[in-house]
């Protein structure tokens, strides 16, 4: 038995670490826009990245590292994603390494994670100033969160306590960027997920991916897989408490509820939708259903536009090269029926019913394929004039 506390202050909870975010002069109106996290000593790290073939420099920088390294610092920058950028992008990542040394003697293994706007060389000098503001004993969770905005219009951070039986407990905490570019294939979204828990580096490895793949990777805004995303999970080990169990439980649960955040602050969205597929006869045709109805466009639109048209819904799951039939789909909204093989048209009360559920923030679309025994949600928004504006103007 255990029990999951949530607290105030996200990363500030969570012993053994450090973190802070400062204004180098990005980010207009003096708001924060390079961060850092570290720790006493060098830690575990556990990290996915994105499938994007055109992977960042900092991900390439990461994977220069062996097998199972450990480190004590993150260095994070908002504004510039220094993806595609090639071997130049890399080298400038060591030449602030080399500056933030001079800061920092005891830096091990640093790691760098960016979001911003893709093919351009990151400002080696501007940023480094950074270096001169950072308090290397500082926790400030907010300050830290806030500064890996990009399009975000709120902070995302989350800190669970994780008490056992015996009293003993732990915690883990993260924070997250995210709201356009949100297709996450893991594997521009940023998590960073730290705890104190006494946890082993195999279950680390073990119980991450899991994890994601039931948030993360469940989740759509816009359906683009950024070349950036990135889910790290360091562990200090000082609470010298673990159970696997409760770490897992909670590790699923801080995972699902940031990403479902990201959703929610998806660029211009006024709803959340989960797309649950269910008797579908596989458990890969169940998750490439529900993630082609969180991607769609069109349905993403009739969202929007608060219109129950159940034609886009049974198109994109046809369309998506999974076994189904017409004879067998049954389609809900919440819990309005607004297709079956014997409902194949809405009367004015079923469309009625319908459309009120459309104008919740927040809602259902279930569909039953009837095939067979396995099911996956997917969770999206809608899609409307505002992304629009925000893409149109992305660099200005």
């Amino acid at each position: 038995m255990f029990t999951l506390l949530p607290l105030q202050n996200g990363l500030d909870n969570v012993t053994g670490f450090f973190h802070q975010g400062v204004c180098a002069g990005f980010k207009p109106n003096g708001k924060n826009d390079v961060a850092f996290i570290r720790s006493n000593k060098p830690c575990d790290v556990s990290a996915v990245f994105t499938s994007n073939v055109f992977q960042a420099a900092p991900i390439k920088h990461f994977l220069r590292y062996p097998k199972g390294f450990q480190t004590n610092f993150i260095l994070m920058n908002a504004k510039n994603a220094n993806a595609m950028t090639g071997a130049k992008g890399i080298e400038d990542i060591d030449t602030l390494f080399g500056k933030l040394k001079e800061k920092f003697p005891t830096l091990h293994n640093p790691i760098m994670s960016s979001t911003g706007v893709i093919g351009y060389r990151l400002n080696v000098e501007k940023l480094s100033t950074a270096f001169e503001l950072f308090d290397f004993n500082a926790k400030d969770s907010h300050a830290t969160a806030s500064a890996i905005m990009t399009t975000d219009s709120f902070k995302k951070e989350l800190c669970f306590k994780v008490i056992l039986e015996d009293g003993s407990f732990f915690h883990i905490a993260a924070i997250c960027k995210g709201a356009g570019m949100i297709n996450p294939a893991m594997a521009t979204m940023l998590c960073f997920i730290l705890t104190d828990a006494n946890i082993p580096k195999t279950d680390m490895d073990a119980l991450l991916l899991p994890a994601i793949q039931e948030s993360f990777n469940a989740v759509s805004v816009d359906g683009d897989t950024s070349t950036n995303d990135t889910v790290l999970l360091l562990s200090s080990k000082k609470s010298g408490v673990y159970d696997k169990e409760a770490f897992n439980e909670a590790l699923r649960l801080i995972t699902k509820e940031l990403s479902l955040m990201l959703v929610r602050d998806g660029e211009g969205a006024t709803k959340v939708v989960a797309f649950e597929v269910s008797g579908a006869k596989s458990l890969e045709e169940a998750e490439r259903a529900a993630k082609a109805l969180s991607n769609s466009l069109l349905v993403k639109t009739a969202l929007f536009g608060e219109d129950p048209n159940w034609g886009r819904i049974a198109s994109t799951i046809g369309a998506s090269g999974i076994t189904c039939n017409e004879e067998s789909l049954v389609i809900h909204y919440d819990d309005v029926l607004i297709y079956s093989h014997e409902q194949r048209s809405l009367d004015a009360e079923t469309e009625k019913k319908a459309a009120a559920v459309m104008k919740k923030e927040s809602f259902r679309i279930h569909c039953e394929l009837g095939v067979g025994a396995y099911s996956f949600t997917a969770y999206g928004c809608d899609l409307g004039h505002k992304y629009v504006e925000i893409n149109a103007d992305y660099r200005t």
